[in-house]
């Protein structure tokens, strides 16, 4: 665990100085103030977390994790564990959905495998391997905690590691909608029926039975909802727990990190339970359709940027924020001041000093 709090105690605060010139600046833009929404409060925040007003995202990277699960073999998937090792081969090869998009944006990738059940002799996949697979968590812990802090800081090392200037979080594995429902049940003490979808589609009975595991995964293994290693160790994946890592290896370099869907929103909280700074870093690419992805918004308070209707997973919705991302920099880097354009603004200074949607409102309203 050493290890683990080394990377730990390098996530700071952000720098309150840089967010409030970003702010400032904002103000002196040719423009309603907050006219320009989610783009203006992203710049605050990238200023925030680089501790400089002008970002440029010039390059971006998605990490997609792999691994398989041994709970599996209980039927709560209607896809067979060999597609783990085809989708992992596939995205190396821009061949899925996420590399599809990182291909056309010019998005860097890195397929990871942290815990695939197959040997993978495909050179562009990292190897990165804690063992052939978890264990079935109906039967006990899906793996060691050892093996647990060893995949999450498998995730923090090549974060860390990656050269980008802002990094997404994407995974690859079988299986994995269920302990992603099982993890954020532990975490948040919540019923299984409210955290538990579909994942890639599954027949009634199926879900029911997905349901059934998850209940009786968490009976058997018994994980203690305020320690996120236990939980990852007794009812995660591998996968889950490298994303986690991900999340602190991003926030300690100061860059910030996309979420993708429910199962990298899992693994955000989970990273935040480990260090409630991650949290600031954080930003949410889309809504996924998967039922327990609110629930996870929520408990970070936080709020999606996009609302497509997208559950793949993978990664997918990473290269669509990193372009939301680069046009709030050239909104503030770029756009003129009421002196560049020669306007009075003295007009505005009713709206500034109260007519205007709150943040706070805002994400009521996704909410609602």
């Amino acid at each position: 665990m050493a290890a683990l709090q080394d990377v730990i105690d390098k996530i700071q605060q952000l720098d309150t100085a840089a967010m409030d010139a970003a702010q400032k600046r904002q103000a002196q833009l040719a423009k309603p103030p907050g006219s320009l929404g989610r783009l203006e409060r992203l710049s605050i925040q990238l200023a925030g977390i680089t501790g400089k007003v002008h970002n440029q995202i010039d390059t971006t990277h998605l990490l997609v994790f792999a691994a398989d699960n041994g709970v599996v073999e209980e039927g709560v998937s209607s896809s067979p564990m060999s597609v783990t090792l085809q989708q992992t081969i596939n995205l190396t090869r821009a061949k899925t959905g996420a590399s599809v998009l990182c291909q056309y944006f010019g998005c860097g990738i890195t397929v990871c495998d942290v815990g695939v059940n197959a040997i993978i002799t495909e050179k562009a996949v990292l190897n990165r391997k804690i063992s052939y697979g978890t264990q079935n968590i109906v039967k006990g812990p899906a793996m060691t905690r050892e093996q647990a802090v060893r995949a999450i800081l498998a995730g923090a090392d090549l974060a860390m590691n990656t050269s980008a200037d802002a990094i997404g979080i994407g995974e690859m594995g079988i299986g994995n909608t269920t302990t992603s429902s099982a993890v954020l049940a532990v975490l948040l003490d919540a019923d299984i029926e409210a955290v538990t979808g579909r994942g890639g589609g599954i027949t009634d009975a199926a879900f029911q039975k997905k349901k059934q595991v998850i209940r009786q995964a968490i009976a058997v293994n018994q994980p203690c909802k305020t320690d996120a290693v236990d939980v990852l160790s007794k009812v995660g994946g591998y996968d889950i727990a490298a994303m986690c890592g991900a999340y602190l290896g991003a926030a300690a370099t100061h860059r910030p990190v996309v979420i993708d869907g429910f199962i990298s929103a899992v693994a955000a909280l989970c990273a935040c339970q480990l260090c409630p700074l991650v949290r600031d870093y954080l930003i949410p690419s889309h809504a996924s359709y998967e039922i327990g992805y609110k629930l996870a918004m929520n408990a970070l308070a936080l709020e999606p940027i996009f609302l497509l209707g997208m559950r793949l997973g993978e990664g997918s919705g990473c290269p669509l924020a990193f372009q939301v991302l680069k046009a709030s920099c050239a909104i503030l880097n770029n756009m003129a001041t009421f002196d560049e354009a020669g306007i009075n603004d003295d007009y505005l200074e009713e709206i500034r000093r109260g007519d205007s949607f709150t943040v706070k409102e805002q994400a009521a309203s996704w909410e609602n």
